[in-house]
């Protein structure tokens, strides 16, 4: 399969920077949990005391939503939310760890991280504008249309994975123990953004790298240059 994002989202964000990986194999605790601890203690330190609102990654994602209409405080990216949970209760929720490992990266680095199973994902995925006929699944079971113009992650049958952008993805494609395929991709709109979405896939691979459970087969920073990651296994 092909994750790309349309020709329209990097005219419109040209700050944008992303890279993406395939991930397989289901990655256990026992792989992830020192350096899951040490990426919360990096963002922790981060944020010294101070408001998540204040670091760049995240006054860039806040201009580019209030570029898409959005109030900051009404939809914040996915790393704001959690860097917020962060600074108030010291660590972030359980969820299960390959999950738990990708939250504490969004954090270290302040970038939001999505992560999709691949098996729930039909054809190709693309980050594009919303027709309004796409079908988002939420984790309650309702089923929503898009308005038409959101940016979304959506693939071939028309299943958006992912609303406002990196505000909140979708139940249909998300990542259980048993996930075994996954594409992960990190986006941000600040200056180093291309280089930090890299750095953050490089620490994925490189705590995989010793891994038994699972494995970084391949990956690409994007840009408005490079646009398209291709899920292979070579």
């Amino acid at each position: 399969m092909i994750f790309t994002h349309s020709d329209d989202i990097w005219t419109k964000h040209p700050r944008l920077g992303a890279a993406a990986a395939y991930v397989a194999g289901a990655p256990d605790a026992d792989d992830l949990a020192e350096k899951r601890r040490a990426l919360i203690d990096e963002a922790l330190q981060r944020l010294d005391g101070g408001k998540e609102s204040d670091l760049a990654p995240i006054k860039a994602w806040r201009q580019a939503y209030a570029e898409m209409g959005y109030k900051p405080t009404q939809y914040r990216c996915a790393a704001e939310s959690l860097l917020r949970r962060l600074r108030r209760d010291g660590d972030l929720p359980a969820i299960n760890p390959f999950v738990d490992f990708c939250n504490a990266l969004s954090a270290a680095w302040a970038m939001p991280v999505a992560a999709f199973d691949l098996h729930r994902i039909t054809g190709d995925l693309m980050v594009r504008e919303a027709i309004g006929d796409e079908t988002y699944q939420g984790f309650s079971g309702d089923r929503e249309h898009p308005a038409p113009g959101e940016v979304i992650f959506v693939d071939d049958a028309g299943n958006a994975h992912a609303r406002r952008w990196a505000h909140r993805q979708s139940a249909l494609s998300a990542i259980s123990p048993a996930s075994t395929q996954v594409l992960v991709v990190a986006e941000g709109h600040h200056a180093a953004a291309g280089a930090d979405a890299s750095a953050l896939i490089e620490t994925l691979a490189s705590t995989l790298a010793t891994a038994d459970s699972a494995q970084l087969v391949s990956r690409a920073q994007l840009s408005s240059k490079s646009r398209i990651f291709e899920v292979t296994d070579a």
